[in-house]
Parts: structure tokens; C-alpha cells; sequence
């Protein structure tokens, strides 16, 4: 146990976490068992440490994180090794990885009943479906997701302020006078084409070529994230990344999903479930009209982010795509998307009717459009500035 100490000791140590999630204070720490899930990138190996630096000394022994990588776990199984923990006065375990292990749900549950006076907090992949999948879980598990940066988070870290996220009613109602007062202390503007280039993932931060490594972290997502969590085959691997690459080279059309199925050699159905796992694993957003949702074919599926735009050879992406796959991923977190209407028109929470335009417009439009400008700074009454989304969280 005492190597797992160093290790633990070493990482907090040398901890570089330049920027303080939100969701650090949105979690109930009181709950026994937390579960954190976020695509493969977003920070949640740093989330956990981060946690542990601001709650425990480097040399307090009641907190532990291990990755279950670690061969010694992985023989022994994480209820065994919390087990060992827990005897020796362990009050906290960080579990990483956690879906590394085979039976990892099942394991949980059997800390849970054994061990009451331990809390376990767990990352994971968004692949996991932890209570749909897991019903072991159910009743037991608080679950929370961790997403890339914020245009705001991003905002924050380039110029050292401190800036509140709002809500998308405040937004709506107010939007003139809070990007007024943002603008009084930073031009967005000069940062916002940065943040769609390379913004969303933390490790834009690393001195390491951005493309590589969010190619490379991509290639995780399918080949572990997909293939491991939902027990895919392997011979299956390639027809799921050409599948990826044909719906982003399809651009802003609607998905053909019998052409599809026709030219990879499968069934429609499987298309369909490939489709949904590569969301789940947050590579594309799967958009649907009013009314539709799985197993029918999307409206739309846009890339879930648009670093990932730039990540495609040959494919040189429309600046209005890059806006709408913006607005989708702002949006996504706490609101529901619909399509309608035009290609740009975009419906939230069957409520919000949005369109996404280059500049503003003087023609006073009859219906209750709201209208996300590209070239704007300070909006004005339906008129909202896009980057301004990006504070949303």
C-alpha cells in the first residue's frame, strides 16, 4: 500500500490545474459514492486530484487515488483493494479508469455494503451508461459529467478574470447588458476563433502538437471507450471510423443512413447503434425534429465539438458549420435540441426557437426567433451575440 501512497503523494505534488472546474462545487461530497463521467480529455484525472489537494495534505493517508491499470488491482479486484484501504484507516478512495475492470459495477455495490464508512468516487468514460446499464447502481451512485472547457472557462484562463457563467433564461432576458459588461474588460471576440480551434479539450495547455494528441485521444474514444465498454468485436473497429469519417465528411446534410449501411457492409439497425455510441462517446451530437428520437434517423449529427473540425483531411469545414456545432455543444449540457425549420434553426427545450447567422440583421422578424449573431459583440433585443453561449456553463 505504501508504494500507492508515493504515487499519490508524487501526483498531488506535481499537480498543474490551471483552471477550477464549476462542477468542483456543484457535487454533493457528502454522498458515499460519486460517479464523474466525461469523454476521454476533458481533465477528469486532474478533477480527482484536484479534489484530494484541496481536501487532504499530501502525506494524510484517509485519501488514496489508483488507477485501475495498476496490475496489483487488477489482479486483486478494487473490492479487495479497498478492502486493504478501508483496514488501514483509508476513509476516501479515488478510483480512475473504473471500467478498466471487467466486473467494475459489481465490485462497487460490494464496497458499498462492506465498507460504510468509505467513500468512493470513480471516474469514468461517458460511454458508461451507469444506471441503465448497471441497475446494481441504482439508489447508490450520484452521477455527474465533466465536459470540456467553457468559452468562459477558456476566457478565464487566457486573461486571468474571473467571469460568472448564466443561465440561458439570463441569457435571453439580459444578454445586452451582460456582454456589455464583459466587454468592458475583454474583447471575446479576440479569443473566440482560438477556443473553436483548440479550446474544449485541457490539454491544449501541453507543449505538444494540439492535432496530434486530439487525433490520437479521438482514436482512444472508438478503440477503448466504444469497443472496450460495450464489448464490441474488433474486426468491427475499422467499419466504426469510416463510419465516423462519412458522417463528417457529409457535412450539414441529412444523415442517408441506407446508403450507409449499403456501403460498409452492414444492416441499418447496426448503423443506427454505431451512430449512438460514437455520441455517447461524445464525438457527434445526434439532432432530431420535434417529436423523433432513437432508434429513428436524426435530423442532423454534427461533430460534438468543433475542435474536432480540424481534425478531418481533406475536409475544409463551412465557418456557418463550425457556429452551429458551437451553439450545439454550448447548448447541449442542460437544454434539449431539436431541429427545425432551415439549416441553422435549431429549437431548445421546445421552447427557444434560435437561428444562427453570420451578421445582425435589421429586419424585425414576426415570429419569436431568436437569433445567435457570429459578428457581434453587444446584441440587442433577439439578436444575441454566439459567443456568448459559450458562458453557459
Amino acid at each position: 500500500m505504501e508504494s500507492f501512497f508515493r504515487t499519490h503523494k508524487y501526483l498531488i505534488e506535481h499537480l498543474q490545474a490551471s483552471v477550477r472546474r464549476d462542477l468542483m462545487d456543484e457535487i454533493n461530497w457528502k454522498d458515499r459514492m460519486i460517479g464523474i463521467k466525461g469523454t476521454r480529455g476533458v481533465g477528469k484525472t486532474t478533477f480527482l486530484l484536484q479534489y484530494a489537494k484541496e481536501n487532504f495534505a499530501p502525506n494524510d493517508h484517509s485519501c488514496l487515488y489508483i488507477n485501475t491499470n495498476n496490475f496489483y488491482v487488477q489482479n486483486i479486484g478494487i473490492a479487495e483493494f479497498a478492502g486493504e484501504f478501508y483496514h488501514d484507516g483509508g476513509k476516501v478512495l479515488l478510483i480512475d479508469q473504473v471500467f478498466k475492470q471487467p466486473d467494475w459495477s459489481h465490485q462497487l455495490r460490494e464496497c458499498y455494503e462492506r465498507y460504510p464508512g468509505l467513500k468512493i468516487v470513480f471516474a469514468g468514460s461517458s460511454v458508461m451508461r451507469l444506471k441503465d446499464e448497471n441497475p446494481e447502481l441504482n439508489g447508490i451512485v450520484k452521477s455527474y459529467n465533466l465536459r470540456g472547457f467553457s468559452f468562459r472557462e477558456f476566457l478565464n484562463l487566457k486573461t486571468g478574470l474571473h467571469f460568472p457563467s448564466y443561465s440561458l433564461e439570463d441569457i435571453i432576458a439580459h444578454h445586452s447588458e451582460i456582454a456589455a459588461a464583459i466587454v468592458e474588460q475583454v474583447q471575446p471576440q479576440d479569443y473566440f476563433q482560438d477556443y473553436l480551434h483548440h479550446g474544449f479539450y485541457p490539454f491544449f495547455l501541453e507543449k505538444q502538437n494540439y492535432s496530434e494528441n486530439l487525433l490520437k485521444t479521438m482514436n482512444m474514444m472508438i478503440e477503448v471507450d466504444i469497443l472496450l465498454i460495450k464489448q464490441i468485436e474488433l474486426k468491427y473497429l475499422t467499419k466504426i471510423k469510416q463510419l465516423f469519417y462519412l458522417l463528417t465528411m457529409s457535412g450539414s446534410t441529412v444523415p442517408n443512413v441506407s446508403q450507409l449501411a449499403q456501403e460498409l457492409g452492414m444492416s441499418r439497425a447496426t448503423v443506427m447503434h454505431y451512430i449512438k455510441y460514437l455520441m455517447e462517446a461524445r464525438l457527434v451530437n445526434m439532432i432530431y425534429a420535434k417529436g423523433d428520437e432513437f432508434p429513428k434517423k436524426p435530423a442532423r449529427v454534427l461533430l460534438h465539438n468543433s475542435n474536432l473540425m480540424y481534425s478531418f483531411y481533406p475536409k475544409r469545414f463551412d465557418d456557418h458549420d463550425v457556429q452551429e456545432t458551437f451553439f450545439c455543444n454550448a447548448v447541449w449540457r442542460d437544454h434539449k435540441v431539436n431541429k427545425v425549420g432551415n439549416i441553422g434553426s435549431f429549437l431548445l427545450d421546445e421552447q427557444y426557437e434560435f437561428r444562427i447567422i453570420e451578421h445582425a440583421t435589421r429586419l424585425k422578424s414576426k415570429s419569436k426567433t431568436l437569433f445567435a449573431v457570429n459578428q457581434c459583440e453587444v446584441g440587442d433585443g433577439n439578436q444575441i451575440p454566439l459567443w456568448l453561449f459559450g458562458f453557459l456553463y
